[in-house]
Formats: structure tokens, C-alpha cells, sequence
């Protein structure tokens, strides 16, 4: 017989006493305390129709020690086959930008995304889709207890720092919530629509930078 998963009351408790945003009480989701139950969970994952129209549930990638998040908003045609957040053209130039300031996706951050699964044709989630799957993201956050939380896109941004966010007017502009900085950039996927945006959204990464230095993070760059 399978163990039930370990979710610690402690663990629990602390992070509503401490709550890492977007983390609030939830109580269609149980918190797990270690990442590898907590992938289990979110792999078997049926909540919603989703899952029903994907080829696999997409739960993360990256350093789970890193206390730095980006959130995209769902994945996509190529997320959905490979398995892991930004792995097509957008993330192929998130890539490229990480680099330009020397970050990796694997060793300075932490992706996720608000939904775990492919909605159709790409689409923008639905309200209630991001409802029913974010109490993964709610998890992954508290076990990552990050500083810094970095919005891809106007869906994250409105989903994580407010529902108004403009993301053309207020992309790299640092809000404070909870004790953790977050900061929202042009997606990906816009800066291959509009190349012309590409240098305010490089900008964004260069404070990031700059800011991941602030906080001891990132070691000063030499050269």
C-alpha cells in the first residue's frame, strides 16, 4: 500500500505565519513539505479539463534552492511535449536573455507557470483554470520561499502582483508584498511579436540583475 504523502502541520503552520506570496490558506489543496511528493501530486493531477486535452502536466524546472521564481502563465505546444516551462522559441530567447546578465534557468532561478497543463490552441487560462491549478504554484512558492518573483507576461502579473497590472507601463518596476520583491516583464512570446520591445524587456533583466546582487544572490560580475 502506498504511504499517504507527509504533510507536516508545522510546516503549514509556519507558512501561514510567514506566508511566501502568492501563497494564501487553501483548502481544496493540501501543502506538501518536499518536493518530490509534491511533483507526484501535481503529475496525477486531475482537477480540471486541462489535463483532459495535454499530452503531460508540466510542474517546473530549474534549481529548487534558488530563491529567485519566474512564473509564466501555461504552457505550450512545445512545453507540452517535452515536459518543462519555456523550452520552444520564447524560451529559447528567455535563455538568451538569462545569459546576457550570466543567469541560468538550471542554477540561478526557478520556473513555474500558474497553470500546470496546455490549455487549446495555446489560450489565455481561464479565471477558473488558474484558480483550480495555482494551489500547485501556492506549494512550490512556500517551498522555495523566494525573495524575488519574476511575472512573464500580463496573465502572471495580473494573477500574482494585481489584477489592473499594466504590463506595458509597469514592466520592471520592483513591488514589495509579503517580504518578496516582484517584478513583472514583457513575455517572451510578445518580444517575438514585437522585436522593438526587446530592449526595455532587457532592461528588466539587467535591474534583476542588479537587484539579485543587492540581496547577495548573485555575486558582483568582475568584467
Amino acid at each position: 500500500m502506498k504511504k499517504a504523502p507527509k504533510i507536516l502541520s508545522g510546516f503549514a503552520e509556519k507558512i501561514r505565519q510567514h506566508p511566501p506570496y502568492p501563497y494564501r490558506k487553501d483548502e481544496s489543496h493540501m501543502m506538501y513539505d518536499n518536493w518530490k511528493e509534491l511533483q507526484e501530486a501535481c503529475l496525477s493531477c486531475q482537477k480540471c479539463s486541462l489535463r483532459q486535452g495535454c499530452r503531460q502536466v508540466v510542474f517546473g524546472v530549474g534549481n529548487p534552492e534558488s530563491k529567485v521564481l519566474f512564473i509564466g502563465e501555461g504552457p505550450g505546444e512545445q512545453e507540452d511535449i517535452q515536459g518543462e516551462p519555456f523550452v520552444g522559441r520564447s524560451g529559447q530567447l528567455l535563455d538568451k536573455m538569462l545569459a546576457a546578465v550570466g543567469l541560468d534557468r538550471h542554477c540561478d532561478l526557478y520556473i513555474g507557470n500558474i497553470v500546470k497543463c496546455r490549455p487549446p490552441q495555446n489560450r489565455d487560462p481561464l479565471p477558473e483554470e488558474q484558480e483550480q491549478c495555482i494551489g500547485w504554484l501556492r506549494n512550490q512558492t512556500a517551498l522555495l520561499r523566494p525573495k524575488i518573483i519574476v511575472c512573464l507576461g500580463r496573465i502572471a502579473a495580473m494573477k500574482i502582483i494585481r489584477p489592473d497590472f499594466k504590463i506595458t507601463k509597469e514592466h520592471g518596476i520592483f513591488f514589495e508584498k509579503n517580504g518578496v520583491l516582484l517584478m513583472a516583464t514583457l513575455h517572451p512570446a510578445a518580444l517575438l511579436r514585437n522585436p522593438s520591445s526587446k530592449p526595455g524587456a532587457f532592461e528588466d533583466f539587467l535591474k534583476l540583475r542588479r537587484k539579485m546582487e543587492e540581496l547577495g544572490l548573485k555575486e558582483p560580475e568582475i568584467f
